[in-house]
């Protein structure tokens, strides 16, 4: 963790997890074929319960009052220690929101390596989501902390509610329109900040999407009547909507080009930088979604992207249509907007598709700088290979640096294995930590040996299995080296 960990207290949270925010959940598949497994619970005083995948438990203990329960706890989806903190409150929350509750009290839960980071930033998580909860009237009334090696976060929330005003995910009727209250992109960005690739005004939209909470717009639903709602979390949209038409045994179509997206999020996820989660959440629900031919494969991408602290999905009556719109705008849900409706499909299907009336309209691949680092320094510019051993003389004496050069040269000299394989070995792992100039270096050095191309890409792409996500990310931008090095090659020949 120290690398990620620079002098001054820089916090770099999302550097210390494998996944971040909602990405970091069960995805849902394994999740459903675990909890299917379990006996059902018949209690009739629990009114709503696991079975039904919706936002949390209903328990009713009087004719007239409900518990509502949830708790939600997730790896960073931001650097800031106090505004992960800040997020995992409105995340947790919103679960009591989608249920058209009002959350009273919450015990915190922390996972923190405190011999490893100390406990400012522990501190700061707890402040920033306590600070949130203020904001929403909730009471934080303790907590459980566990010395963890990944950071952890999150909040476990009682709330009240009417029992004859409980609001579910399977009440959505055909005819209603589909209103989603916040724009998505939230993963896709998170990814690319994890790669160094988002750009700051991107990483700022995103971080004030998921502090924003689901109040104002819980109210409004309730007020006006919805007929169904869930929040848009970890299973992403399309995730969600499915779990919606599933228990409402209905079907539904939404509307491309009228889903908001965070700023950079087309971009990003266009260029690739879309997690397994996504993919996974994609396994779930893919069986029941069909897309028109003229959505391009990177919406899909974004629709499926796991989202943290997202907003509320829900169905209203088409006729109530336009003061629902208008009693959004009021409460300061400026991004609200309506992207689909429910149809009385027997199959339980979701078309994804564009709104006819929303010509211009569109979500384009957008080529910017956001695509490319967002900081860089002369000393990253000119980062040496790390497979080069080189001590400077500030850092370590000449026999040391000499000794370390003949164990290099050993170790990546003929054996056991020939030196072509310890070359494509050497690729291998270049692109399995990510190493730029270690994977430059050994590009051109292959090459000048009469290795081909086609076994340098076979040795990365086994770089890539072992490194997951990041190192596909990685390979997909290096490999353009791989052909200009290749080219240079054959030009001096």
């Amino acid at each position: 963790l120290s690398d990620d960990v620079p002098a001054g207290g820089q916090a770099r949270l999302t550097k210390l997890v494998k996944n971040a925010g909602c990405a970091s959940k069960i995805p849902p598949a394994d999740l459903q074929r675990v909890l299917s497994r379990l006996p059902a619970i018949t209690d009739p005083r629990l009114l709503v319960g696991s079975a039904t995948a919706d936002d949390a438990g209903v328990f009713q203990t009087s004719a007239d009052l409900c518990l509502v329960q949830t708790v939600d706890v997730f790896t960073p989806s931001v650097d800031d220690p106090y505004t992960f903190g800040r997020i995992a409150a409105c995340n947790s929350l919103s679960d009591v929101y989608a249920m058209g509750g009002k959350p009273i009290t919450a015990l915190s839960i922390i996972g923190y390596p405190i011999n490893t980071l100390g406990d400012d930033w522990m501190y700061q998580m707890i402040k920033g989501g306590m600070d949130a909860l203020q904001e929403a009237e909730v009471i934080l009334v303790g907590g459980h902390s566990i010395n963890d090696e990944e950071i952890k976060f999150g909040f476990a929330v009682t709330g009240v509610i009417d029992p004859k005003a409980v609001i579910t995910n399977s009440g959505a009727q055909p005819g209603d329109v589909l209103i989603l209250t916040k724009p998505i992109g939230t993963g896709v960005i998170a990814f690319a900040a994890q790669m160094g690739r988002a750009g700051e005004e991107a990483q700022r939209a995103a971080a004030a999407s998921m502090t924003t909470l689901n109040r104002a717009a819980s109210e409004v639903m309730v007020k006006m009547g919805a007929h169904a709602c869930t929040d848009v979390t970890g299973f992403g949209l399309l995730g969600h909507l499915y779990q919606m038409v599933r228990e409402s045994r209905v079907g539904a179509e939404i509307w491309w080009n009228s889903i908001p997206l965070l700023e950079g999020a087309a971009d990003y996820a266009s260029n690739g930088m879309v997690s397994g989660a996504a993919e996974r959440n994609r396994e779930y629900a893919a069986e029941i979604v069909e897309a028109a031919d003229d959505v391009p494969e990177y919406a899909l991408d974004i629709l499926y992207d796991p989202q943290t602290s997202g907003g509320l999905l829900f169905s209203v009556p088409g006729e109530t249509l336009d003061e629902v719109l208008a009693g959004l705008s009021a409460a300061g849900c400026a991004e609200a907007a309506v992207i689909g409706r429910i149809s009385d499909d027997s199959r339980g299907r979701i078309l994804v598709t564009s709104d006819p009336t929303q010509t211009n309209r569109s979500h384009p691949k957008v080529e910017s700088q956001q695509t490319q680092p967002a900081e860089s320094s002369d000393s990253e510019a000119q980062q040496e290979p790390c497979c080069e051993g080189q001590v400077r003389p500030e850092t370590g004496d000449v026999s040391a640096e000499s000794a370390f050069q003949r164990f290099m040269s050993t170790a990546l000299g003929p054996g056991a294995l020939d030196v072509i394989q310890k070359e494509l070995t050497t690729i291998a792992l270049s692109v399995a930590i990510q190493c730029e100039p270690c994977l430059k270096l050994h590009l051109k050095k292959a090459l000048s040996m009469g290795i081909t191309t086609e076994e340098i890409q076979e040795a990365a792409w086994m770089g890539v299995a072992f490194g997951g996500c990041k190192a596909m990310m990685f390979w997909n931008e290096q490999s353009k080296s791989l052909e200009t090095i290749s080219s240079e090659a054959a030009s001096n020949k």
